[in-house]
C-alpha cells in the first residue's frame, strides 16, 4: 500500500497552541485502568505513548468520527462495529471510493497483543503507525486523506469538542497535531480488551460452570493432537502472534493453510499472496497471521479473503487437510498445496464432536465486550 512517506516520518505542523497558563492547568492526565481478571496479561504499551483516560477518551471520539475520511461517509467504525467484534461482517470492505478491498477486515479484539497488525505484513507492529494506512493509504483507499492532511487537522481544531479533548490529552505540547490524532486512536484500539466470555469466567474466574458440558468437551478436542488446532491459535489470547506487558520477545508467524493451490502449483490468488508479497519467497506463497479465535463466533466469513462464510465451514476445511476447489480460476487441491503448514493435515470427526467443537468456539464470545458502553459511539 502506497502512503505519503512523511507522514511516517513527522506530524503535521499544530493548528493550534494552548497558552502557558492552559498548559499548566491541564497538565494532569489519568492514567488508564485496565480492566482484565486477575491472571490475565496486561498488554504492551509504547514508552512514547503511555495510557491515559484522556487519550483514550480523545481516541474513541475519533474512532467514531466520519470526518475522519474524504467524503464524510465513513469513520473507523465503519469497517469495524462493536457488535461484530470490530469487524464488519463482509466478505471484503470498501473504502471511500467504492473499490472492494482484497482483504477481509481483521476484528480489532485484543488488537493491544498482536505482534503484527495486518493479514501479512511482520513490520507493522505499532498501531501508531498503522493507522495511517486506512488514513492516506492509496491502494486501494480506505479512509481516502491523502493530500487532505491539513484539512483535516483544521477542521477538528475548529470543534470545540476536540480542542478541549486534544488539550487534555496531550497537555504537554502543541495539541493538534497528526501525531496526538494516531496517538490517540492508537490509545483508545488498545482498550477493547476481551477478557471476560465464557472461557474465560471458567479459566481465570475458576467458574467450573461457566462452559457447557458441550463446551470443555470442544476444548479437549481443541487441545488435542488430533486436531493440531491450538499450535497456531494458543496461549492467552488464541493466536501464536501474541505478546503481552511482561514478554521477553514478541514474535510475529505465518501460516499456509492449503486454501488454495491455484492450478496444484502452490499459487494464491493475486494480490492475496500473503507473506510472498513482500518477501517474494516461494516458501512465504500464501502465508498469512493466525488471527485470535476470540469472538470468532460473531467475525464470520472467515479466511483472509472472506471465503468462508461459516464456522462450520471453517471445521471442514482443516478436517480436509485443506480446500478443494473443483472449477474456475481458483480451481486446485488445497491439501496438496507444497507450501502449507505441517498442522494442517486433516482429522476425522463425528457430528456430535463437531458440534462440540464449536460450542467451545462460542464460549470465546465474550458478550459485555461487544456492548461494552466505554467503546460506544460517543456521538449518539
Amino acid at each position: 500500500m502506497r502512503i505519503v512517506g512523511s507522514l511516517l516520518l513527522v506530524a503535521l505542523q499544530a493548528c493550534s497552541t494552548p497558552g502557558k497558563s492552559e498548559i499548566f492547568q491541564m497538565a494532569q492526565t489519568t492514567p488508564y485502568v485496565w480492566q482484565v481478571p486477575e491472571g490475565f496479561p496486561l498488554p504492551p504499551e509504547p514508552v512514547d505513548n503511555p495510557t491515559t483516560q484522556e487519550k483514550v477518551t480523545l481516541g474513541r471520539h475519533l474512532f467514531y468520527d466520519t470526518r475522519l475520511s474524504a467524503d464524510g461517509s465513513m469513520s473507523c467504525a465503519s469497517c469495524h462495529e462493536q457488535d461484530k467484534a470490530f469487524s464488519d461482517g463482509k466478505i471484503r470492505s470498501t473504502g471511500v471510493t467504492g473499490e472492494t478491498h482484497p482483504r477481509n477486515s481483521m476484528a480489532l479484539v485484543n488488537i493491544a497483543y498482536n505482534t503484527a497488525l495486518t493479514w501479512a505484513n511482520p513490520d507493522l507492529h505499532a498501531l501508531e503507525t498503522q493507522m495511517l494506512i486506512p488514513l492516506f493509504g492509496e491502494d486501494p483507499p480506505e479512509l481516502g486523506m491523502v493530500g487532505k492532511e491539513q484539512e483535516l487537522l483544521t477542521k477538528l481544531a475548529q470543534d470545540p469538542i476536540y480542542q478541549e479533548l486534544f488539550s487534555r490529552a496531550f497537555p504537554e505540547r502543541p495539541a493538534l497535531t497528526l501525531q496526538s490524532l494516531t496517538q490517540a486512536l492508537a490509545a483508545f484500539q488498545r482498550t477493547l480488551i476481551s477478557a471476560n466470555s465464557p472461557y474465560d469466567q471458567a479459566t481465570y474466574g475458576h467458574n467450573a460452570t461457566a462452559m457447557s458440558p458441550a463446551a470443555q468437551r470442544g476444548e479437549a478436542l481443541f487441545f488435542s493432537e488430533r486436531l493440531e488446532c491450538f499450535h497456531c491459535h494458543g496461549g492467552f489470547n488464541f493466536s501464536d502472534s501474541s505478546r503481552h506487558r511482561r514478554s521477553t520477545q514478541a514474535e510475529a508467524l505465518f501460516h499456509n493453510t492449503g486454501l488454495y493451490n491455484l492450478g496444484n502449483t502452490g499459487a494464491y490468488p493475486h494480490p492475496n499472496t500473503g507473506l510472498y508479497e513482500l518477501t517474494h519467497r516461494p516458501s512465504d506463497m500464501g502465508k498469512f497471521r493466525a488471527p485470535t479465535l476470540r469472538n470468532i463466533a460473531v467475525t464470520a466469513p472467515y479466511m483472509h479473503d472472506g471465503s468462508i462464510p461459516t464456522l462450520e465451514a471453517v471445521i471442514d476445511h482443516y478436517a480436509a487437510g485443506g480446500r478443494t476447489v473443483t472449477q474456475g480460476e481458483h480451481a486446485g487441491i488445497g491439501s496438496k498445496n507444497p507450501y502449507k503448514n505441517g498442522f494442517v493435515k486433516g482429522f476425522q470427526l463425528s457430528e456430535a464432536e463437531k458440534q462440540d467443537l464449536i460450542a467451545f468456539l462460542e464460549s470465546l464470545t465474550d458478550k459485555t465486550f461487544l456492548t461494552n458502553p466505554d467503546h460506544q459511539n460517543p456521538w449518539k
